[in-house]
């Protein structure tokens, strides 16, 4: 007797394995039954937007699903009959380009393959030949076969002529699956559109009620939003098949209408379809065109309306993109390509959109929409984290600079930088990660930092030397150097309106020299006047009477061991600066901190974010 399986692993990968490899034989071998179900359910979602603005002028559902198939049944028949047309006169056309073909492939012999041939003929001529035993062994073989008897012939087998009931039967039997599965597809789009709320039902008690909410929202996002991308796309690439056309018309190009079409159908499949439509279009006016002329201006053409298209008007129409990642599009072509053939090209950006939308809410499909989605898996924090952690501060500074470009640095401070530290401090805290990883983690903030000072000080700021070890580096305080070093001492002038100064305090630890730096570089770049101080430090003596100087005062928030002496430091403050407003910042994500409660009554205001405190800096200046 085989043992059963008594790992929890082994039991998992089991139980994965089996309905996967259930599933793609299902996809492959129901093929038949499942495409025409797949496609009719994409071109319900197609024709859904136009259900619903007919129904608006008072049609029921049924004449409103029956006179949005008969009017897509009109224009598939119109377009099969268009291109049908076309390619019949494309064959009657094909000897008046005989001569065209055979000049191009000549020259195109005459640069490629000729080389290497005049390449092997002159190696022969170099390489001796064996030529006396070539023609002995050919003496040999003659004599061999005049002693031979009377040697059997060979027999051939032909065919008779094709007669006309032939020819049409097999044009019939190629016309009649196409022409039956279209049938079977337009009976199942009537069937899908009339049932509608009932599939939903169904659908939802399939799933199961428990998850009733997110299956009704993950309903509704894909029957609406999934079904006006697909229509703006329909859109989209009719109107570029009809530019197409009427281009290659205008430069001359024959049969222009099936190129047209050619391109619009193409266009569907991911990446590759465009550019089999541009090769099609190319090899076709070569082959109609003596000279080179009329393939310039059909690529130039081709290439001048898919940028056009692709990076103008795709992004007004239906956003920048579907959501889907470049490779999850490629390889759903192929995975899709290989199940279904052409079909499947055709279908694998709607079907594995579909399977996105779904996957983000509904659990069970949730891996789907993080492999597949352009959206990252982690969010901006845990990625911050996970490159630092793996030593990729140039990944880091280039995702900086570029959020940067459109947002503040508060922002980037609240939901990218302090996210990441506090998972690398949890991390820490829980011996997770060693030393090492500790001091790669220090080195990328402090690159990053310092990267982002000099970016809004100067390119004159020098860079620190690599020879320094990082491990005793204070990035705050080296950050409040650098400014120091620009700005003097006192890090600005004195000679400043009254309550005209921020200023960010602490307590000289690493954790506080590195908050009030964050929060003096996120002020100033809104054009605060906003600087650092340590408690630890001794008193400037310039500063003796300008008190009056300071607005605002941010304390970093205390940690819960250091409150008593935080509560001190407040009182301190407040009765050196009692005009300006004391305020401090709790981090959510900061877990080690003093609860809020006993904060409350040494300060005016507990914010919880940078954004809050750039938000009532700015209002306080705007109404003094």
């Amino acid at each position: 007797m085989e043992k059963p399986l008594s790992s929890p692993s082994q039991r998992l990968t089991l139980g994965r394995v089996v309905p996967a490899t259930c599933l793609l034989l299902l996809l492959h071998f129901g093929q038949d039954v499942l495409r025409p179900i797949a496609i009719a359910g994409v071109l319900s979602l197609v024709i859904a937007p136009l259900v619903r603005k007919l129904g608006r002028f008072h049609l029921g559902r049924t004449p409103a699903t029956l006179v949005s198939v008969v009017l897509v049944a009109i224009c598939v028949v119109w377009m099969s009959a268009v291109l049908t047309l076309q390619l019949v006169a494309v064959g009657a056309d094909f000897p008046r380009y005989k001569a065209a073909i055979t000049s191009k492939v000549e020259s195109i012999r005459e640069v490629t393959v000729r080389p290497f041939e005049r390449l092997e003929a002159e190696l022969k001529g170099v390489v001796p030949q064996n030529a006396p035993a070539a023609a002995s062994t050919s003496r040999s073989r003659a004599n061999n076969n005049a002693t031979l008897p009377n040697e059997p012939l060979p027999v051939q087998i032909r065919q008779s002529a094709p007669t006309a009931g032939d020819i049409v039967s097999r044009l019939l039997s190629s016309v009649w699956g196409p022409v039956g599965e279209a049938g079977i597809v337009f009976v199942l789009l009537i069937f899908i559109l009339l049932e509608h709320e009932s599939l939903s039902d169904r659908f939802i008690r399939v799933i199961g009620v428990a998850e009733l909410g997110p299956t009704v929202q993950a309903l509704s996002e894909t029957a609406e939003g999934v079904s006006r991308f697909f229509l703006s796309q329909f859109v989209v690439n009719a109107t570029f098949g009809v530019v197409v056309g009427m281009g290659l018309w205008l430069i001359g190009v024959p049969h222009a209408a099936l190129w047209g079409s050619i391109g619009a159908l193409l266009r569907f499949i991911p990446y590759v379809g465009v550019l089999g439509a541009a090769a099609l279009i190319a090899v076709f006016a070569a082959a109609v065109d003596p000279g080179w002329s009329l393939l310039l201006w059909s690529l130039g053409l081709f290439a001048a309306l898919e940028l056009l298209v692709a990076h103008v008007v795709e992004p007004q129409v239906y956003g920048h993109s579907t959501g889907l990642a470049p490779l999850a599009v490629i390889v759903s072509a192929l995975f899709w390509g290989a199940m279904w053939g052409p079909v499947g090209l055709l279908l694998s950006t709607p079907l594995t959109l579909c399977i996105v939308v779904v996957g983000r809410h509904v659990r069970a499909m949730e891996p789907f929409a993080i492999l597949l989605t352009e959206a990252p898996g982690l969010n901006a924090g845990q990625r911050f984290y996970q490159r630092a952690l793996s030593g990729n501060p140039a990944a880091i500074i280039q995702d900086a600079h570029t959020y940067l470009r459109r947002a503040g640095f508060a922002k980037y401070c609240d939901h990218v930088l302090l996210p990441g530290l506090a998972l690398a401090a949890a991390d820490s805290r829980a011996g997770r990660i060693d030393e090492r990883q500790r001091e790669r983690i220090k080195a990328t903030v402090f690159r990053l930092l310092e990267n982002l000072a000099r970016a809004e000080f100067g390119r004159r700021i020098r860079r620190r030397r690599s020879t320094v070890s990082l491990s005793e580096v204070n990035v705050g305080a080296h950050l409040r150097q650098i400014r120091e070093s620009r700005l003097g001492p006192w890090q600005g002038s004195l000679d400043v309106p009254s309550r005209s100064i921020v200023l960010c305090v602490g307590f000289g630890t690493e954790r506080d020299d590195l908050l009030t730096e964050l929060l003096v570089q996120a002020l100033r770049r809104d054009d605060v006047d906003a600087r650092s101080v340590s408690l630890q430090q001794p008193q400037d003596p310039s500063m003796a009477g300008k008190s009056v100087l300071v607005g605002t005062l941010f304390l970093i928030y205390p940690m819960a061991e250091a409150l008593e002496a935080w509560r001190a430091a407040a009182a301190e403050l407040r009765a050196a600066m009692p005009q300006a407003v004391l305020a401090t910042v709790l981090l959510p994500l900061d877990d080690t901190a003093a609860p809020e409660e006993a904060c409350r009554e040494s300060v005016d205001l507990v914010l919880h974010s940078f954004l809050e405190a750039e938000a009532l800096v700015l209002r306080g200046l705007k109404s003094s």
